[in-house]
């Protein structure tokens, strides 16, 4: 029978990868929620108040992604998932001071667009070393039962560090401060994470698999050379089959869907229908963010803990798939910014993503090439959906009015419910599938052994 109830080991790295999280998308998401006053001071004015060029901006800091996530990966799979957490936010605290000190359009030109782009870029791919890293950190490291609510807590923190950006960013706007203060504090929580980091160990699944490939060289090699040599040949670089890879591209493509559409295209028809003032609008997105903060901390990790995760990602995409239809002719009624804070708020509160199931999603990717699968495929998803949703929406909805928003929407959740179904069948290949709702008696005895 699995345990009740959590070690000291596993709360300690639960509370340190949280609390690290939280600080990193706190630094990270201040470009994004900040992007509608800072596009005013970084951009011509020429450009400012461009949809494509403001669509441009956002996917500046996704843009890049997929090369952090392959360096990140490489880290995770080579160094450790301790080393790939530090380091990633020791970069994001390095970019927070730039940002902070970064001269404006008015004072060097177009030099300043260009550079606060780099600053963005940099953070997006310092984040995929992030939240990935911290993920299968703990499903590596935690017993199976509480795996679900447990790795769901670091994306509800990855959340709460996106509202408290918000937050912040909307108090400095509200009382005056100068706007370079949210950044200088991004990079003196960042110092905080770094320091919880490094009291990490390295996760028992990471270190058996490598203790266990060196035993089984060195009975037919004489040389560290020789091992080392070994290590680096594709014959050890075990590869997930790819259409699990591809379905577990279709599942991460969801989020970037509802994040553009909430933060992104909501808050272009803020400012360019009702002609909402940045201060208005951050408030605005700040109150929304609330709404996701409550599903992500109070409902997904609790039900995570009771309800087998599949089970409850098939019925948030039920929610959503009804919602979605509907949101044309909600938008195309709207006659206030009020209205269009309502229809942000339902979707923050119903949004499809990955969670709580990410364990099950690791689990099916073999132990030395985990982090680089996931932090690949989990960039490329993000890159692919928010250049589409970026520019198809403005695009679409040019054309056809807001019933391009289905025209765009409707065949990626296709495609996430064909991830589902995939995952599904292969956790009822290895009887991890329970009939029921409930899972409080699944566990997953090989992998509980090893973590003891």
């Amino acid at each position: 029978m699995s345990k009740k109830v959590l070690g000291r080991k596993e709360k300690e790295a639960t509370a340190a990868l949280s609390i690290g999280t939280f600080l990193e998308y706190f630094d990270l998401l201040l470009f994004v929620h900040m992007a509608v006053l800072l596009d005013n001071l970084f951009f011509s004015e020429e450009y400012k108040n461009n949809p494509y060029i403001l669509a441009a901006a956002f996917c500046s800091t996704y843009i890049l992604r997929p090369l952090g996530a392959f360096i990140f990966g490489w880290i995770g799979d080579n160094i450790g998932r301790k080393n790939t957490v530090v380091i990633s936010t020791t970069v994001m605290a390095l970019s927070c001071v730039l940002m902070a000190n970064m001269p404006t359009y008015a004072q060097i030109g177009i030099s300043a667009t260009w550079l606060v782009t780099i600053c963005r870029i940099i953070q997006g791919m310092t984040s995929m070393g992030e939240r990935i890293g911290a993920e299968i950190y703990l499903t590596e490291s935690s017993l199976y039962h509480f795996r679900f609510p447990i790795v769901s807590l670091v994306a509800a923190f990855a959340t709460l560090g996106g509202v408290a950006a918000l937050g912040f960013a909307n108090c400095i706007i509200k009382w005056g401060f100068n706007w370079r203060y949210v950044f200088w504090f991004g990079a003196v929580i960042a110092l905080v994470g770094i320091y919880t980091r490094m009291q990490l160990h390295e996760t028992a699944e990471f270190v058996n698999y490598k203790k266990l490939q060196k035993r089984i060289l060195e009975e037919n090699f004489a040389t560290k050379e020789q091992i080392d040599n070994v290590f680096s040949k594709p014959i050890f670089q075990h590869k997930a089959s790819k259409w699990t890879q591809a379905c577990f591209f279709f599942i991460q493509c969801a989020h970037p869907v509802c994040f553009y559409f909430i933060y992104g295209y909501c808050t272009s028809v803020l400012k360019l229908k009702f002609a909402c003032t940045p201060e208005e609008i951050i408030h605005n997105n700040f109150i929304v963010s609330l709404f996701e903060l409550t599903k992500m901390i109070l409902i997904i990790p609790i039900l995570s803990y009771y309800i087998y995760p599949l089970k409850i990602l098939y019925v948030k995409l039920t929610l959503f798939f009804v919602g979605i239809l509907a949101v044309p002719y909600f938008l195309s009624i709207a006659t206030s910014a009020h209205d269009v804070f309502l229809i942000q708020a339902v979707f923050a509160s119903i949004a499809v993503g990955s969670g709580p199931a990410l364990p099950i999603f690791y689990s099916h990717f073999p132990v030395m090439v985990r982090s680089t699968n996931a932090a690949v495929i989990y960039a490329l998803a993000r890159m692919v959906m928010y250049v589409i949703t970026a520019f198809g929406a403005v695009g679409l909805t040019n054309n056809f009015g807001y019933l391009g928003l289905l025209i765009l929407f409707l065949p990626i959740f296709s495609f996430y419910l064909c991830g589902l179904v995939h995952f599904t069948k292969l956790e009822k290949a290895r009887g991890l599938y329970p009939e029921s709702w409930f899972n409080l008696h699944i566990t997953h005895p090989v992998e509980d052994e090893e973590i003891k």
